[in-house]
């Protein structure tokens, strides 16, 4: 008996206390976030944070070990078999056999399913017509990403999952990458987006889940997220590394109405009251400690500052 499809009012992907071991070491820790209908959302997290383990679970290449996850309303372990035709995924590497040849790769995938896209359009929209006969293997980092995305859509998903969409892309195929990705939801698509590039996720998310250590550390629109922490900062970049004590030193010549972060041996972020007056007092403390500044500006919290705000390191830590 089959199962009837997810209800509209249903969100596409629904996590609830979702928990995923390896041997001693907890990879998931009671994860919980929904992500709703034809949207586009960011989950992000460093390196080690959980979010592989929690998409393939939910991509259904490994079984909850605590917890539920509902994809498009279905078990994605339980009912794979009714789940794959409705969802795309596209891997951060790999996907395809090594010698095959781009395009037909493609059209192998297209096969698959009922009601495929066209492939000319798909071919062209992405760039692939000048390497559609190259053996994968010897397409170039942007190109492998290119085919894995036409691959991941071209059967007309309801839910796309997309690891690292652009990664390797030169700026005009990040941009038609972005493009197609923004029709897709235009399209009543939803597109579940892991990336490294904050301004990707900056520019496509209707939501952000930010994740660490396995858990759910921030929700938000890329909007919600950058005001709820304060809506300027001042970076401060040095010439030479500061002294280990400089941040500290600032931190009470600030007070603690503004909030001092290193990004590395050379930069500060400065947020809180971070405004024209605080600028002014960061300009004299630099004066007072021989520091020279190679630059110090006002500017505007960017998803990436509020990440790091967050979790204390980057997305490559």
């Amino acid at each position: 008996m089959s199962t009837p499809p997810a209800s509209a009012a249903e969100a596409a992907v629904e996590i609830d206390g979702l928990v995923m071991r390896y041997g001693d070491k907890v990879a998931v820790d009671g994860l919980s976030l929904r992500v709703e209908r034809g949207t586009i959302t960011a989950v992000l997290g460093p390196n080690g944070a959980g979010k592989t383990t929690t998409l393939e679970t939910c991509e259904g290449f490994r079984k909850a070990q605590a917890g539920t996850v509902r994809v498009l309303g279905l078990d994605p372990h339980r009912q794979r078999q009714q789940l794959l035709p409705r969802i795309g995924v596209m891997l951060q590497a790999g996907g395809a056999w090594s010698g095959v040849r781009a395009e037909e790769m493609l059209r192998h995938i297209a096969a698959l399913h009922a009601h495929p896209l066209p492939i000319e359009p798909l071919v062209e929209r992405l760039g692939l017509g000048e390497c559609g006969r190259t053996p994968y293997r010897r397409l170039s980092g942007g190109q492998q990403q290119r085919l894995g995305l036409a691959m991941a859509v071209v059967g007309r998903p309801e839910l796309c999952f997309v690891d690292e969409p652009t990664a390797g892309m030169d700026p005009a195929a990040r941009r038609t990458t972005w493009e197609l990705l923004e029709e897709l939801r235009a399209d009543g698509v939803t597109i579940v987006l892991t990336t490294h590039y904050m301004d990707e996720a900056e520019r496509l998310a209707d939501l952000v889940h930010v994740i660490d250590h396995g858990r759910l550390i921030a929700s938000g629109s890329p909007f919600e997220l950058t005001r709820s922490r304060g809506s300027a900062t001042i970076r401060l970049v040095v010439t030479d590394p500061f002294p280990p004590e400089a941040p500290a030193s600032l931190q009470r010549t600030l007070g603690p109405t503004a909030e001092v972060r290193p990004l590395n041996e050379q930069s500060l972020l400065i947020s809180g009251d971070a405004d024209a007056t605080t600028l002014a007092k960061v300009s004299a403390w630099c004066e007072e400690h021989n520091v020279l500044p190679e630059s110090l500006t006002l500017g505007q919290n960017t998803l990436e500052d509020v990440f790091l705000q967050l979790t204390g390191r980057g997305l490559g830590a």
